[in-house]
């Protein structure tokens, strides 16, 4: 049980919080693919970005670790080899989901497990669409893990994607690169394209028409090994923007963080509630980079539908959380994709704000939030459920409780943010 820290005197300094988590998956997995030696600098350490380089090393590629960095010796886009054993996915989705997609063009057969929490998450939405690609995909009769991937040439497609998701595209992009024609990948929203602008770097033949929903991709081209700059985690960096949007006698800076355009609805909802944030822009090679510094703000209420949904899919505890601190009621709609988190979010969220006296009414696709000044805590025992991002919002917002709190299963914060609570401490005043 960790006792949560408060912030009486405000929150004060400037961070660099980890490497990008989405950035450092695909960096590892496009070094593998490709020729020669990739090292990526800034990698986050999480236990998920772990899993995807113990899958590769399974899978018969080199990983060096040095420091904060990684040297990938890629083997090419045929050039992996079978797993002596199932490989073990453990709580990432991303790992899991993005590997179908590359396993399922390969020359061998491959078993995927997971844990207890992975293992209830679908994996049909991924597994459907690759199979127009022709790849033959097992799951469990519930449609989850474990999966076995029968893998083999696959063929060109157009494919339609039913579900705004980054990484079902992202699987889907990667099966493409293994067929035997070229392929048309369509979204139903635009979503991060972390994926397509790597893959650029490292020499595939892959664009992105105007609409930014509609992806073309050759196969064949060979991807060379790169340097890779992977940036601050704008997932990780929202909640420091939060706590210092919603924490009195509170200015917080931070550096190097990932702009890309797919990344920033956080700050756009921040923009939109009223708060006090300001960008200073970074020169960089690979992704927009910028200083982002948030003050104490007095915030209006905010209404989210279905279109707003994918530039903030991993930041919605934290809307949450800014709403339960507004002037007025919030709505989050079109949200049902927080049902299949890590936890429940939709349940889970109004759970534990519920304890610190936030009315939140609970929607099948979302919330209703009454925010208010001040809270009157229920409960001081705070719970994570084993999902890393609602034990980091408890944690911010036990900074404005006027009692002590407590957070079970603390440990599932290691999973995205290994340092987040030495980073609290160096901005409690």
């Amino acid at each position: 049980m960790k006792e949560l820290a408060m912030a009486p005197n405000g929150l004060s300094g400037r961070l660099t919080v980890p490497g990008d988590k989405s950035i450092s998956h695909r960096a590892v997995m496009l070094g593998a693919l490709a020729k020669g030696e990739t090292r990526i600098r800034h990698f986050l350490p999480g236990q998920d970005c772990l899993t995807t380089v113990k899958a590769f090393q399974d899978l018969g590629v080199r990983i060096d670790r040095e420091g904060e960095s990684l040297l990938v010796y890629g083997q090419g886009l045929r050039g992996l080899k079978a797993a002596d054993k199932a490989l073990d996915m453990g709580n990432s989705g991303t790992t899991t989901r993005l590997l179908l997609g590359i396993l399922a063009g390969s020359s061998f057969a491959s078993q995927l497990i997971g844990d207890a929490s992975l293992s209830k998450r679908p994996m049909k939405w991924v597994s459907q669409p690759l199979a127009k690609f022709g790849a033959e995909i097992a799951l469990s009769p519930a449609g989850t893990l474990p999966a076995t991937v029968k893998g083999h040439k696959l063929r060109g497609a157009e494919i339609q994607l039913e579900v705004a998701s980054a990484q079902v595209k992202s699987a889907a992009i990667f099966a493409a690169l293994a067929a035997d024609s070229p392929s048309t990948i369509i979204e139903k929203l635009p979503t991060r394209n972390h994926t397509e602008i790597m893959l650029r770097q490292f020499g595939a033949d892959i664009t992105t028409e105007a609409d930014n929903l509609t992806i073309h991709v050759q196969p064949g081209q060979e991807l060379l090994g790169q340097e890779v700059e992977v940036p601050g985690d704008m997932s990780s960096a929202a909640f420091w923007l939060t706590a210092g949007a919603i924490v009195p006698n509170s200015k917080v800076t931070l550096s190097r963080v990932n702009l890309n355009p797919t990344r920033t609805g956080i700050v756009k909802v921040l923009e939109q509630m009223g708060a006090k944030i300001s960008i200073e822009q970074v020169p960089s090679k690979g992704e927009e980079l910028g200083n982002l510094t948030i003050e104490t703000s007095q915030l209006a209420p905010v209404k989210l539908t279905a279109a707003d949904i994918p530039a903030v899919i991993d930041e919605l505890p934290l809307v949450a959380l800014l709403a339960a601190c507004a002037d007025g009621s919030s709505e989050i709609r079109g949200a049902e994709e927080l049902r299949v988190k890590e936890t429940d979010r939709i349940k889970t969220v109004s759970q534990e704000l519920g304890k610190l006296g936030v009315e939140i009414t609970e929607l099948p696709d979302g919330m209703i939030i009454k925010g208010r000044k001040n809270w009157q805590v229920k409960d001081d025992t705070l719970d994570s459920h084993g999902d890393h991002r609602l034990g980091m919002m408890a944690a911010i917002a036990a900074l404005k409780s006027d009692k002590p709190l407590r957070l079970a299963n603390e440990d599932s914060i290691s999973v995205s943010y290994p340092g987040f609570f030495s980073d609290l401490e160096k901005l409690v005043r």
